[in-house]
């Protein structure tokens, strides 16, 4: 298992992840297999999402605050239930098929750690697995 470090500015952003992981694959020598991508956070998530416009991600951030808006009356005391929310909205696991050497992406994906609960320095954990 390999972790990468993520670094987060604001309290809701997308961090497009993608080039990290493909490295990773690329000094493991791992031609096939599936990459498992975990996110050990409750107050964020992971996605593949389009990274051409970025306004998806804008789109993506701005329809979760209407959904789950923070200012909402929660149980929970810490103030970041929404957070808890959006992140199991996403969930915290990816798993992607490695084929030649590199993750198997539609042409416009991209792999995104989703904070909901910034800025914060975050961890994800990379697992390569073959066939």
């Amino acid at each position: 298992m390999q972790t990468i470090s993520v670094n987060t500015s604001k309290r809701c952003e997308f961090v497009d992840i993608t080039r990290e992981v493909n490295l990773l694959i690329k000094k493991s020598g791992q031609m096939s297999g599936t990459c498992v991508v975990f996110c050990p956070h409750t107050t964020a998530g992971l996605t593949i999402n389009e990274n051409a416009d970025p306004a998806v991600k804008a789109d993506i951030i701005s329809h979760l605050a209407k959904l789950v808006p923070s200012s909402e009356s929660f149980t929970h005391t810490e103030g970041n239930s929404d957070a808890h929310i959006k992140g199991s909205f996403l969930g915290s696991c990816l798993n992607i098929i490695i084929d030649e050497g590199q993750l198997v992406l539609g042409t416009w994906q991209a792999i995104y750690f989703c904070e909901f609960d910034g800025p914060r320095k975050r961890q994800v954990h990379i697992k390569i697995a073959s066939d």
